[in-house]
């Protein structure tokens, strides 16, 4: 097996395993795989330096992969057949208990894997290419209705340690309909009130302006004013990141969720309310005010329309409007 870019094969060994590429070390069936395994290292640097994911996009797919050796348990990867592929995606269905959506990014993931491997010529071909992907029901997104969005701003206290900071952040998911490692990404000069849009920078750190009301405008400024320096004062330096932590670093996204989730549950909202449903209510919203499908694909970043087309389905009241409208026999 060959070795990763850059690495020397070893000469003192039979042609390296696809299990273990690095040290010229056979991993036979029944070991217990490593740790930290050097194709993942490899791969991860692939990701970075090649292909320029970003960072979370990198943590998901390590994490896929890492899955994947669980379930390989020292077996050799070219001595893998299609039926035991389709095993793997079997097990992640019976044995992890995960959803179709899951099951599809994980094997997305690893094909993503074996077509490194298949540059590095560890592999001759990606049987990976012949699983199909579970075959997923389309959902229709939750999403809150505006008064709930309202009180929602609302539950913020000032008995909260960040209270401002907190208005801010849930005015700012739902005014630009950014999701939270976006928002947790926004530096002060991405924000430019005077225009009235920030500058967000998305998945594959793909650019977009995205515009937000005087509301969430005067609920950012209130923050700037009385709350940020005071965190701000945390740190050495003065920080660049427009919403802080209360020791004046990055609010970080995990942070994002509790918050959304702790002021969801004061509301009254359902449990499984998080920054995404925010997300999802500002393009419902949008298109039951009578948007463009097209701008909301672009206020959104999506690549593709049809990831946008989902929420046509959650406003009835708009395609019975359109059906009213259009249909000749209506």
């Amino acid at each position: 097996m060959p070795a990763p870019r850059g690495k020397k094969k070893s000469t003192d060994s039979p042609k390296a395993d696809a299990t273990q590429p690095a040290a010229g070390r056979r991993t036979k069936a029944g070991d217990k795989p490593p740790s930290v395994h050097p194709w993942l290292t490899a791969f991860e640097g692939h990701l970075r330096s090649e292909c320029h994911a970003a960072d979370n996009t990198v943590a998901a797919y390590l994490r896929d992969a890492r899955r994947f050796f669980r379930w390989l348990n020292g077996r050799a990867i070219p001595k893998l057949t299609i039926h035991d592929l389709a095993d793997y995606a079997a097990w992640l269905l019976e044995s992890e208990s995960l959803a179709p959506a899951s099951i599809g990014r994980h094997l997305v993931s690893l094909k993503l894997f074996f077509r490194y491997l298949q540059l590095e010529g560890a592999l001759t071909e990606n049987l990976v290419e012949l699983l199909g992907s579970p075959k997923l029901w389309q959902r229709v997104p939750h999403v809150l209705s505006p008064e709930m969005c309202d009180k929602l701003f609302e539950t913020p206290r000032q008995t909260d340690p960040c209270w401002r900071r907190d208005r801010a952040l849930l005015e700012l998911l739902y005014a630009t309909g950014c999701r939270a490692s976006e928002v947790s990404n926004l530096k002060l000069r991405d924000v430019h009130f005077d225009d009235g849009f920030c500058l967000c920078h998305g998945k594959g750190d793909k650019q977009r302006l995205a515009p937000f009301n005087a509301r969430a405008a005067a609920t950012i400024r209130e923050y700037l004013e009385h709350e940020r320096p005071r965190l701000a004062a945390q740190q050495p330096s003065p920080p660049d990141w427009l919403l802080l932590s209360r020791r004046g670093g990055r609010l970080r996204r995990e942070r994002i969720w509790e918050l959304v989730k702790r002021y969801a549950r004061r509301a009254g909202a359902p449990p499984d309310v998080s920054p995404h449903t925010l997300r999802h209510s500002f393009a419902t919203h949008l298109l039951a005010g009578g948007a463009d499908l097209r701008q909301v694909q672009e206020l959104l970043g999506h690549a593709s329309i049809a990831t946008t087309q989902i929420y046509t389905h959650v406003d009835h009241t708009r395609l019975k409007k359109v059906h009213n409208k259009f249909h000749p026999r209506a």
